[in-house]
């Protein structure tokens, strides 16, 4: 039997948002392999993830409370790989996910070295079709970040609290320890691990963050792309980064943008190329066609010159993507394909040898016996 997943993180069926939140950090500390060194610790987080996951989404909630079943997962789907989640940028050297959001912030913590204490940008990759692009479009991203813990307002102070001087190190950051030698004394001053190299500590920390000012979070923000942007642009989301020690200040969330190829349009800065098939009728007399353009509903019209020969090129002025921020628009490039049909009536074969005729051109019967017979009959 499939287990239950609030029984995972320990709460009721009726748990609000915000103790779902709490219970599943609450949880991932004593799980999280960086702290726990059984040897099921990592198939447990990843258990405690998906149960997050879920649970933490309003639509896979209502899902999973209709049907007991995890969404996506019949169909061998990651818990991350659903929904509104976006491809992380690796901006830090390595993959980014809520596994190593808490080896951040357990990092955070001191653990011997030099703390930093405004927070880092994040990247994310939002992909993007070329309709959204045209039109400009407003996504929601969810992704995880260490965000100011909303227990303290981010000052790391739970009830009482305040700051005093790292009784270690005096409020300098460093501890020195004299080694003695036959060469005599040897002084190494090291970071304080009590402090992690801030000079001071919490008294009474906030429990929620342990004194930090931020906890690991999943974050929804809503992204606005402005038409006409460019593959591998980017935008920057103020302050949406990773949050900083203490009221520190945050880093940025820079998303890149990721146009995903068109079944019918390639985009060439701000031009559109587009293929279009006509009849060698219409290659020789001319006509107007029409074809679809890059917005819902807008019909091109393409004129088609007299004697347009396979393969030729027409421009379109005005119909292609639109200039960043603007709605002034490229131009469409209409590449003809001249089709040659591969059967035709016996009137028509009538027709083209008389046209054939009157323009002195020797044409041969390829037909075979049997197709010449049926064409009796047509």
């Amino acid at each position: 039997m499939a287990k239950d997943l609030y029984e995972i993180l320990g709460v009721s069926k009726n748990a609000t948002d915000d103790e779902i939140k709490k219970a599943f950090r609450r949880r991932a500390r004593e799980l999280h392999p960086d702290v726990n060194k059984a040897p099921d610790a990592e198939d447990q987080f990843k258990e405690l993830n998906e149960a997050y996951d879920v649970l933490s989404d309003p639509q896979k909630r209502s899902a999973y409370d209709r049907f007991g079943t995890i969404p996506g997962a019949a169909n061998g789907g990651s818990p991350f790989g659903g929904g509104g989640y976006v491809d992380f940028e690796d901006l830090f050297g390595g993959g980014f996910g809520m596994g190593d959001i808490f080896s951040s912030f357990f990092g955070g913590a001191a653990g011997g070295r030099q703390q930093r204490r405004e927070g880092r940008d994040m990247g994310v990759g939002l992909r993007l079709t070329l309709e959204e692009v045209a039109a400009g479009v407003k996504k929601e991203i969810v992704y995880d970040r260490l965000a100011p813990c909303s227990d303290c307002k981010g000052t790391g102070f739970g009830e009482n609290g305040h700051q005093v001087t790292c009784p270690d190190c005096g409020g300098r950051g460093r501890v020195v320890t004299v080694q003695h030698t036959f060469l005599g004394d040897m002084q190494t001053a090291t970071t304080c691990k009590t402090c992690g190299g801030t000079g001071y500590s919490i008294e009474n920390p906030c429990p929620e963050c342990e004194g930090q000012g931020r906890v690991p979070d999943r974050q929804r923000v809503t992204v606005e792309v402005p038409k006409g942007i460019r593959d591998a642009q980017q935008l920057r989301l103020s302050g949406f980064g990773e949050a900083g020690i203490r009221g520190a200040a945050s880093g940025d969330l820079i998303v890149t943008c990721r146009i995903q190829p068109h079944e019918f349009f390639e985009r060439d800065g701000d031009n559109l190329h587009a293929r279009a098939s006509i009849s060698i009728v219409q290659a020789t007399l001319g006509a107007e066609i029409q074809i679809d353009g890059i917005y819902e509903g807008e019909k091109v019209t393409v004129r088609i010159p007299e004697g347009c020969q396979n393969d030729q090129t027409i421009r379109v002025k005005g119909y292609g993507m639109p200039r960043l921020k603007s709605d002034v628009r490229g131009d469409m490039f209409v590449h003809i394909s001249v089709i040659i049909p591969k059967k035709i009536s016996k009137r028509q074969r009538e027709l083209l040898e008389q046209l054939a005729q009157e323009m002195g051109e020797t044409v041969g019967d390829a037909r075979t016996p049997l197709q010449k017979l049926k064409d009796v009959f047509n």
